[in-house]
């Protein structure tokens, strides 16, 4: 992104460049990601917890085929994905997801009003909003990867991932104060008005791309072009690329791990739908508080002076202590602290610094290798994950055993982080090289 020419600094702008490293041309474009990434976590965490409440009435065992479901769906929206982005311009398509999320949300909704849940909706949501989260949210910083620069990226993408998890601290604290008078339908209408004000927010942000000076960056609103399917043949072709998708693999694998224990334990202690929807929704609220304040003091701070590699590696390796804590002992107020934990700093920290291992790639890669990374690759893992923990669980080990399990994942996840870590700082010493010699 061109800052070359530098507006009048407002009083917002002086702000925020004290609370964050925030140049003052860059104001209006961290501004208008921040708020459409603040409208979008917002409704997808708003409606998280009536997801998470139809798990409970799935059940753990028919749940884990479900996520086998979503695994394959996550599979099938690629091609569709590819396609869009090969023909159609971004100022297109971006708003539009939007749109399609707010219908289905309002369509489901209907069909989920009444003092009990249709169970055949309930699994329709579910897959829906397993797969769409993860595809907008690649989509989101797939574009912030055109807009903004490597160096901006360590700087910015912290405070705009701020506003992300502003979102899902509103978004579920709504859903829990309301959901008593409002039921679970309401909540899901709330959440397709915030995808509403979402469409607004990314008008706003290509408005703000397409104002750059460069005539060259104002070409760049086009098709991309290519082979629909290509995603998965950049991911084979290059180690680094493939590194990042065993990356999310690992980070997979954990989720999933804490997530059967999670839904084990709150079926357990909370016997009514609306008591679960609140303390899954208690959940989101006191993670988002904890990652706002760290995205917008810490992580750009961090990533600045300490580099990518402590991002995405810090967080497995407390993950280590955290599960062995779980295995040893198995309380629920155990549970709760390491899912918080682990929640709030893979927020602040590791997906953030996950986004900036894309930035030294190409156009094509960012969108479509990404893509296939942050989706199907994500939900196939979580799929064979599920299976896995029902493995364990069925052949009588107990939940000591997939902890431990879970401990051994994230030291691998650890040293994968490491070296990604040290190939991305290569990849930015060949570049400031180059930048170097081309300018003598």
């Amino acid at each position: 992104m061109n800052t070359s020419e530098q507006p009048p600094v407002s009083p917002f702008g002086r702000l925020l460049s004290r609370l964050a490293p925030i140049q003052p041309g860059e104001v209006a474009a961290v501004v208008a990601a921040f708020f459409l990434f603040f409208f979008m976590w917002s409704g997808y965490f708003s409606v998280r917890p009536v997801r998470e409440t139809i798990g409970t009435i799935i059940g753990r065992d028919k749940l884990a085929d479900i996520w086998i479901i979503t695994s394959i769906a996550s599979v099938a929206i690629i091609p569709v994905y590819g396609a869009v982005v090969a023909r159609f311009r971004r100022s297109v398509f971006l708003p539009w997801a939007y749109g399609v999320v707010a219908i289905v949300l309002v369509l489901t909704g209907l069909s989920l009003r009444g003092e009990t849940i249709n169970l055949a909706a309930g699994k329709f949501f579910y897959v829906f909003i397993s797969v769409v989260n993860l595809f907008l949210l690649s989509v989101f910083w797939s574009f912030l990867l055109e807009l903004f620069d490597r160096q901006q990226t360590k700087r910015l993408f912290g405070v705009i991932a701020a506003g992300g998890s502003a979102g899902a601290l509103c978004g579920p604290l709504v859903s829990d104060l309301a959901v008593e008078s409002i039921g679970n339908s309401g909540v899901l209408f709330f959440g397709a008005a915030l995808f509403v004000a979402a469409i607004f927010c990314q008008r706003v942000l290509l408005g703000v791309w397409n104002q750059r000076t460069d005539a060259a960056n104002r070409a760049e609103d086009r098709p991309i072009g290519g082979n629909p399917f290509s995603g998965v043949t950049l991911i084979l072709r290059s180690p680094y690329v493939l590194g990042i998708a065993l990356f999310v693999v690992f980070i997979s694998c954990v989720n999933t791990l804490l997530y059967f224990e999670q839904l084990r334990l709150v079926e357990l202690h909370f016997p009514q739908l609306e008591n679960r929807t609140q303390i899954f929704a208690r959940f989101d609220w006191i993670v988002q508080t904890l990652t706002v304040l760290s995205q917008v003091f810490l992580t750009g701070r961090i990533a600045e002076k300490f580099g990518v590699k402590t991002l995405i590696t810090f967080v497995p390796v407390v993950m280590i202590v955290a599960f062995a804590g779980l295995a040893l002992s198995g309380a629920f107020a155990v549970l709760a602290v390491v899912v918080i934990l682990r929640r709030s700093m893979e927020y602040a920290f590791v997906r953030p610094g996950r986004e900036m291992l894309w930035s030294p790639l190409d156009k094509e890669t960012k969108y479509k290798a990404k893509n296939t990374v942050d989706v199907p690759v994500y939900r196939g893992a979580d799929a064979l994950s599920a299976q896995l923990n029902s493995f364990v669980e069925g052949a009588g080990f107990g939940v000591g055993a997939v902890a431990w399990l879970g401990a051994g994942v994230a030291a691998l996840w650890a040293m994968l982080g490491w070296w990604l870590g040290r190939r991305f700082e290569d990849h930015e010493n060949l570049q400031s090289e180059r930048s170097a010699a081309a300018q003598r």
